[in-house]
């Protein structure tokens, strides 16, 4: 596996850590069950880092050195993926030819790498974009700074050279083929899962203890990277709005935003805290740096409700972790979102992102304690269907679909 600008091993939450990374390990996870040894390689960002980290049982992290260790951008990497392909192809020449059988890239600057590696190993590419130049243009969240076109053309040419995609929905395999000009018969759909062993339904009154949170408290949370993409200040406007309809609810309301800054966020780290003020909600919204899984459960299963308005998700990890712990979700029907949340069965799609939509469902959940446990139950049915097993197993067919692939381009190549 390819994972050049973010390592697995990183915490979700900031910087360029995020859903991407957790796929990345649970999905080795669950091929290493399989009897599949993973070797994951990404870009080496301290000093301290070994050169190389038993993940798990099978699963090997290769921190490769390229370019400054530290202060290097996202946006600065495509300068260095000619360093880091030389050092992933010396890799591969230490062990005898064909120890590697299929390579996996993440994110289009993997890709890149990928395409050079597939050529020289003789091996299918799969390629998960995880997110898309292009679409995110088209959904540009206030202040955000739009992708530039070294991007959406490296991702042309990823999509051009992979033997497979895998889109995480059906939105993005549609897509991938519109917007990207992908073969539809070489893009599988392949929904990503969620650590149902780990997230859980759980007493919620006993969450809250171990926060520190009241028992009647109404909790509105927001899990994520700062960015305007994940739009975390759609939920502090709608949490004040929220006041302004029902200023009774103040002594309740608890607004946790946990994450840390990302992105074009690294500009204005405390912007967030800076809004908070200015609307008088310093007392009501708290700021929890990024936790790991085990810690996030807790405040899953204390929330009232998880709101997810980002402008775009693949996916939507988070919806469906909260979901699993039996928690409601108001997220934004854009993107996997849709697909990560069941309209009216597991919580709510906004259209937009208007701070009074959400405000208005805040409200249509914390004043309905049965509407909370309705949804709170179907959100943990809709999250089994979410597995990393089912996730793993069609993975392992891609990676079979894309060898015949690549064998018949290569007879048709010859003829």
């Amino acid at each position: 596996m390819l994972s050049v600008h973010t390592s697995p091993l990183d915490q979700p939450g900031t910087g360029d850590a995020g859903g991407m990374n957790v796929y990345v390990v649970e999905l080795s996870r669950q091929l290493a069950e399989h009897g599949i040894a993973v070797d994951i390689f990404t870009r080496a960002t301290s000093r301290s880092l070994p050169p190389v980290v038993e993940l798990a049982p099978g699963i090997v992290v290769r921190h490769v050195i390229a370019g400054p260790l530290e202060g290097l951008t996202k946006t600065e990497l495509p300068g260095q993926l000619c360093t880091f392909a030389r050092e992933v192809l010396r890799t591969e020449a230490s062990y005898a030819p064909g120890y590697y059988d299929v390579l996996h890239s993440h994110y289009w600057l993997s890709g890149q790498v990928g395409a050079l590696a597939r050529d020289r190993w003789g091996v299918p590419l799969v390629h998960s974009m995880h997110t898309m130049g292009r679409v995110k243009n088209s959904l540009l969240a206030t202040g955000d700074i739009a992708e530039p076109p070294a991007r959406l053309i490296g991702e042309e040419q990823v999509v051009e050279a992979a033997d497979l995609i895998i889109a995480n929905t059906a939105d993005e395999g549609r897509q991938l083929v519109d917007l990207y000009d992908a073969e539809p018969g070489r893009v599988r759909v392949i929904r990503p899962g969620v650590d149902l062993d780990v997230f859980t339904p759980g007493d919620r009154e006993q969450a809250r203890a171990r926060l520190g949170i009241a028992p009647d408290a109404l909790v509105a949370m927001f899990v994520g990277r700062i960015q305007p993409l994940k739009a975390p200040d759609v939920v502090i406007k709608a949490a004040a709005l929220l006041l302004r309809r029902r200023p009774e609810l103040r002594e309740r309301l608890v607004v946790p935003v946990i994450g840390g800054p990302s992105g074009s966020g690294l500009d204005s780290p405390r912007a967030l805290v800076e809004l908070a003020a200015s609307l008088g909600l310093s007392d009501v919204v708290s700021f929890v740096p990024p936790l790991a899984q085990h810690q996030l459960v807790d405040f899953y299963r204390a929330a009232t409700l998880v709101c997810v308005p980002s402008y775009n998700e693949s996916f939507g990890l988070v919806a469906i972790e909260a979901q699993a712990c039996g928690t409601p979700v108001v997220a934004a029907g854009v993107g996997g979102l849709s697909t990560a949340v069941a309209e009216g069965v597991s919580g709510f799609l906004i259209n937009g992102h208007d701070p009074a939509d959400y405000a208005s469902a805040f409200e249509r959940l914390m004043t309905s304690p049965g509407l909370v446990g309705v949804l709170g139950r179907g959100g943990v049915d809709h999250a089994h269907g979410f597995g990393w097993e089912h996730t793993a197993r069609e993975t392992l067919a891609a990676y079979d679909d894309a060898l015949a692939l690549m064998r018949s381009d290569a007879v048709a190549m010859a003829e």
